[in-house]
């Protein structure tokens, strides 16, 4: 009897794996700046907070985004309740080098959360448009 308690209490603690994601008590954040240049990226107009800048969070080796948001109107973003694992956020900035179709490309940016209330900061993170 003992022997069946221990194997079910075995694949209960093994089915109760955590993997990254939602649900824990850690955070990403970060600033983004958006960098204003004339067409040919020859000249900066402007420099201001990336207010409104889509900021994509995957979990994981997730290739398809698993979260989303908005940078707030100073440019800063936060993902709260994340677990232990690896994640990578990504944002938008348009290509410089007129090699990539659509004009834009991914900038990504990969951590790791090691400790259950851990708070990490990315800093400022730099788009150009």
């Amino acid at each position: 009897m003992k022997k069946i308690a221990f194997i079910a209490l075995a694949i209960s603690l093994l089915g109760c794996q955590k993997y990254e994601g939602t649900g824990g008590r850690a955070s990403v954040e970060g600033t983004i700046q958006v960098m204003d240049y004339n067409t040919s990226f020859t000249q900066l107009l402007s420099e201001h907070p990336g207010s409104e800048v889509r900021v994509y969070i995957t979990y994981g080796n997730n290739t398809v985004y698993d979260d989303d948001m908005r940078a707030g109107f100073d440019g800063t973003f936060k993902f709260d309740y994340l677990r232990k694992g690896k994640y990578r956020i990504y944002v938008y900035s348009k290509d410089t080098t007129f090699t990539i179709s659509g004009g834009t490309e991914p900038l990504f940016y990969e951590f790791e959360i090691k400790d259950k209330k851990e708070k990490v900061d990315l800093g400022e993170i730099v788009i150009i448009d």
